[in-house]
C-alpha cells in the first residue's frame, strides 16, 4: 500500500520506519521546494503531487500549516485522512477554540482580536493577566505576548496591529486572547481512531517545556481522574470530527481538573516515548488507521521518558551505555533551538526510571537538556 505524508520533516521520517514492516511505502510531499521525496534517504521523485495522489491509497499529514490548494487537491481525492476540518483546527486557533465548544470540551475562556475595541473588551471581560496568541501561526512558543496589570498595552498592541495588517484576504492574521490560567503542570493525550470509530488511546504523558519548547515527557502511573478527562476530551473531539488517525491533545492540569491548551491532528512530539515504551507507536498506529488496519495495543510496557535534542551537533554516545536508552537522529542541519532528535528512556518502575534519567543527566548538560537531572531526583525519591 502507498501512503503519501503532506510534509517531509521528522515526523513523515518516523512514519516511514514504523511503515516499512508493515509493508507500507510511505512518499512526502515537501510543501516548500513542492518536490516529492523519500522521507529516509530524501530520494527526489520524478513526479508532481497529481500524480503522487493518483498513485496513493492514502494520504495524511505531518503539520497543520499545509497551503489551501494542496490541501483542497487532497481533499478532492477523497483519500486524505485525518480531513480538512481538522487540519484546520489544528492550524487556526479561532476555529480551534470553536471546535472545542461544539463538542463541550474545557478550555481558557477567550477573546477573538481583530481591533482595538476587542483587546479593551477582553480586558474588561477576562482581566487581566492575558495570554495574546497568534491564530494562523506560532508554535513552540512563538507569537506570543503576555499583558500583565503593570504592561505597556499601547505598546503591545502596536505590534499586534502589524501582526494583524500583514495578512491579505486570502490568509487573513487574527489574534485570540486567552485568560491566563495559573496551573500545576501540563499534560498531553495522544490517540488514534480508525475509520470505524474505534479507539486506541496512550496513556496521559507530563510534559515540561523550556521557553515554550517541549523538552521532556514522562509516562508513568496516572491519577484516574485525569485519565478518564483526557480519554473523554479525546472521545468527543475525534468524534466531532469523525477523525481517523492520531490526535494529540495537549492540557493545563489546574489543581486537578484539565483545561485543553491545544490540539494537533497528527502525530506528536510528547508521544514519542511510544516507540519503545508500547508494543504500538503512535506512528504505527497512525499508519494503521489512515490504511484501514487494525489498531494496535496502546498498553504502556513500563514508566517511559522522552528527552528532546535542541540545537545539538549530535547525542552523546555514552548516553547508550544506559540500559533501556534509545537515540533517535533526525538528520537536520544544526540551527540553535531546532529538534534535532529526541531520546527514548523506558524503565521497570518509576525508581529505576530516576536512576536513569540520572545516569544520562551525566552525558547531557543541563543548559542543553533542562529538567532531565531534577525529573531524575523526583522519581528516586
Amino acid at each position: 500500500m502507498n501512503i503519501l505524508v503532506l510534509g517531509a520533516g521528522q515526523l513523515a521520517r518516523m512514519m516511514s520506519l514504523a511503515g516499512a514492516p508493515l509493508n507500507l511505502n510511505i512518499k512526502a510531499y515537501d510543501v516548500g521546494t513542492k518536490q516529492v521525496v523519500h522521507p529516509l534517504t530524501l530520494h527526489v521523485y520524478e513526479q508532481d503531487l497529481t500524480a503522487s495522489i493518483a498513485e496513493s491509497d492514502a494520504i495524511t499529514a505531518e503539520f497543520e500549516h499545509i497551503p489551501d490548494d494542496v490541501l483542497a487537491l487532497c481533499c478532492q481525492s477523497g483519500k486524505f485522512y485525518p480531513g480538512k476540518n481538522a487540519i484546520k483546527a489544528g492550524g487556526d486557533r479561532s476555529i480551534e477554540k470553536a471546535l472545542l465548544d461544539k463538542a463541550g470540551v474545557n478550555c481558557a475562556p477567550y477573546q477573538l482580536i481583530t481591533e482595538r475595541a476587542h483587546l479593551d473588551e477582553a480586558i474588561a471581560k477576562l482581566a487581566l493577566p492575558l495570554v495574546i496568541k497568534t491564530c494562523q501561526a506560532g508554535y513552540d512558543g512563538k507569537g506570543q505576548w503576555r499583558i500583565k496589570a503593570d504592561s505597556n498595552v499601547d505598546e503591545i498592541w502596536s505590534e499586534m496591529a502589524a501582526f494583524i495588517a500583514s495578512g491579505t484576504a486570502d490568509f487573513p492574521h487574527t489574534i485570540i486572547a486567552e485568560k491566563m490560567i495559573p496551573f500545576n503542570r501540563e499534560v498531553s493525550v495522544i490517540g488514534a481512531r480508525d475509520k470505524q470509530g474505534n479507539t486506541a488511546v496512550y496513556p496521559v504523558t507530563e510534559n515540561e517545556h523550556t521557553n515554550g519548547v517541549l523538552t521532556l515527557s514522562i509516562a508513568s502511573d496516572m491519577d484516574a481522574g485525569i485519565q478518564s478527562q483526557a480519554l473523554d476530551a479525546f472521545n468527543k473531539l475525534s468524534a466531532e470530527m469523525d477523525y481517523v488517525g492520531v490526535l494529540a491533545i495537549e492540557f493545563f492540569d489546574v489543581d486537578g481538573e484539565l483545561m485543553v491548551n491545544e490540539i494537533a491532528p497528527r502525530v506528536h512530539n510528547s508521544g514519542h516515548w511510544t516507540q519503545q515504551g508500547t508494543l504500538c507507536s503512535q506512528f504505527e498506529n497512525h499508519l494503521r488507521a489512515v490504511a484501514n488496519l487494525p489498531l494496535g495495543d496502546t498498553q504502556m510496557i513500563g514508566p517511559s521518558a522522552m528527552i528532546n535534542v535542541l540545537g545539538q551537533a549530535d547525542i552523546p554516545k555514552e548516553v547508550l551505555t544506559v540500559p533501556g536508552v534509545t537515540s533517535h537522529w533526525y538528520g537536520k542541519g544544526v540551527r540553535a533551538g531546532r529538534k534535532m532528535g529526541h531520546i527514548n528512556v523506558v524503565a521497570k518502575n518509576d525508581r529505576e526510571l530516576g536512576e536513569k534519567l540520572a545516569q544520562l543527566a551525566h552525558y547531557l548538560p543541563e543548559d542543553a537538556y533542562p529538567g532531565v537531572a531534577a525529573r531524575a531526583q523526583l522519581l528516586s525519591n
